[in-house]
C-alpha cells in the first residue's frame, strides 16, 4: 500500500463527515446478548429490517434463557422478514442455549470464544466487540469495498483486509472503522455517487 497512516486517518475522518448518524443493527440494545443476536440476524439484511425484527424477537424473548427455552417455530415467526431466516433461527436458538448453559446468559468477551458460538464468524465477533469498546475491526462488504477503493488494501479476503487495516490505522481507531464505513455506505446508496465521493476522499491522500 502506498498510503501513510496520516493520510488514511484523514480519509477516515472525511468518510465520517460524509455519513449520517443512522442507527445500525448493533446499536442501542440494552444487553450484550441482544446486541449479539441482532448482529447475527443482520447478515445480508438491511439494518432497518433487522432492527424491527429484533425488537419483536426481544419483546418475546429478552434474555438468552428465555430464547433458549423457545421452539424453533416460535422464533421463526418474528425472524421471518430477514434473509436466510431459517438458518438464522437455528443459529440464534443454538447460541442462546450455549450462552445459557456455559456463560450465564451473557456473551463471552474474547474473540476466540465468540467465534465458537453458532452464527458467529470473525466479522460478527469483531463488530460485537467494537460495539463495547474493544479495539476490533469488523470487515463487512462496506469496509471491504471502501478499503479497496481508497487504497487501504489490495486484498479481497476479509482476514487479509483486517490485517492491512490493523497495520495502517492506530489501534485506538479500529473500533470506529466498521461503523464509519457502514454509515457512509448507507448514506450514499447509489453506487455511482458513492464511488465518485470515494474518489474525492482518495484524492485527500
Amino acid at each position: 500500500m502506498n498510503i501513510t497512516q496520516k493520510q488514511a486517518i484523514k480519509q477516515l475522518r472525511e468518510l465520517k463527515r460524509l455519513g449520517k448518524e443512522v442507527r445500525l443493527a448493533a446499536d442501542g440494545w440494552p444487553s450484550r446478548f441482544q446486541t449479539l443476536v441482532a448482529i447475527i440476524i443482520s447478515a445480508r439484511t438491511r439494518d432497518e429490517v433487522t432492527i424491527e425484527v429484533a425488537k419483536k424477537l426481544f419483546a418475546q424473548y429478552p434474555t438468552a434463557r428465555a430464547l433458549a427455552r423457545a421452539s424453533r417455530k416460535s422464533i421463526e415467526q418474528p425472524v421471518h422478514p430477514v434473509n436466510f431466516f431459517r438458518n438464522k433461527t437455528k443459529s440464534v436458538l443454538a447460541c442462546a442455549r450455549i450462552l445459557s448453559q456455559k456463560y450465564n446468559g451473557m456473551p463471552p468477551k474474547g474473540i476466540d470464544e465468540l467465534v465458537l458460538l453458532p452464527g458467529v464468524g470473525r466479522k460478527t465477533a469483531n463488530v460485537f466487540l467494537a460495539q463495547y469498546g474493544t479495539n476490533a475491526i469488523g470487515v463487512d462488504t462496506h469496509v471491504a469495498h471502501i478499503s479497496k477503493q481508497l487504497g487501504w488494501t489490495r486484498h479481497r479476503d476479509p482476514k487479509k483486509i483486517e490485517k492491512d487495516l490493523g497495520r495502517l490505522f492506530p489501534r485506538r481507531m479500529w473500533k470506529n472503522l466498521n461503523n464509519t464505513c457502514v454509515r457512509f455506505g448507507k448514506t450514499h446508496t447509489s453506487r455511482k455517487k458513492k464511488d465518485a465521493l470515494l474518489e474525492e476522499v482518495r484524492s485527500l491522500a
